[in-house]
């Protein structure tokens, strides 16, 4: 398998002039039951993937608005293995690739082998693991082996040359360019030295780079997308569900069209 599904998605919004735009969701924010009519929701709105959280009581890296997802999620009862069966029982009503957030342990728990099988049962088609570093990831890669279920490598902005060029080396799908010194959140600025940042990852990767955390207004979509080849937005996405703001994801989205890359 190349693992071709999710990059597949992020060029041909790029040959077509788009940067594009993974929304990021929780799971169950709101019950299970809400899963679907937003993946559709954003799949219809133009996202060219989807990122779908789990909730989980220990996360790392995500900030307030997120946490508080994932706390409503886990009162309602969600768990990683009601997530995969929920996705695919609208499998086939889904044509862009879902990519599953979630930590190491969860996975562990589901188990490695069921975990990947029951992905690919359910349109999944990368794993984001933000607490499995490169060093440690041989154990999921070889699980996800002959499956087209990329495992997508973060890129802190404190990451030296020579960690870029080995996570590079070992990227699949795209790379997850985290734009903050920290957690998940409404931002108003970003670091000075974003654009060489994301200039080096670019340059050394052979998949696409993906600009992601503190991304939350228009302004950021086209400004980020511009150093970029997409954008991922949660935090923004995730509090607009929770209000009942569908105009606000669209105008977000919408951000990411005809966009012409400055790199």
């Amino acid at each position: 398998m190349t693992k071709q599904k999710v990059m597949q998605a992020i060029l041909q919004c790029n040959e077509r002039g788009d940067k594009a735009f993974v929304p990021y969701i929780m799971a169950g924010d709101g019950g299970l039951q809400t899963l679907k009519k937003n993946i559709l929701f954003l799949q219809e709105a133009g996202a060219a993937a989807i990122e779908v959280g789990i909730p989980f009581s220990d996360p790392v890296a995500d900030g307030e608005v997120i946490q508080q997802a994932g706390e409503r999620a886990l009162t309602e009862g969600v768990t990683l293995r009601k997530v995969m069966a929920e996705l695919a029982s609208f499998k086939e009503e889904v044509t862009v690739p879902l990519v599953i957030m979630t930590y190491l342990n969860p996975i562990l728990s589901y188990g490695l082998q069921a975990m990947a099988a029951d992905c690919e049962n359910s349109g999944v088609y990368g794993l984001i693991v933000p607490d499995l570093p490169l060093e440690e990831s041989g154990l999921l890669k070889s699980a996800l082996e002959g499956t087209d279920i990329a495992l997508i490598q973060l890129v802190s902005l404190t990451s030296p040359a020579e960690r870029i060029n080995a996570i590079a080396e070992a990227a699949e799908g795209f790379i997850y360019a985290v734009t903050v010194n920290g957690i998940t959140g409404v931002r108003d600025s970003f670091t000075e030295g974003l654009e060489d940042h994301l200039e080096r990852l670019k340059a050394a990767s052979s998949v696409p780079v993906l600009a992601g955390f503190g991304i939350s207004t228009p302004e950021h979509v086209r400004s980020l997308g511009a150093l970029a080849d997409g954008v991922i937005v949660g935090s923004a996405i995730v509090s607009a569900f929770h209000e009942g703001d569908l105009p606000t994801i669209r105008t977000l989205i919408d951000a990411s069209k005809n966009q012409v890359s400055q790199i």
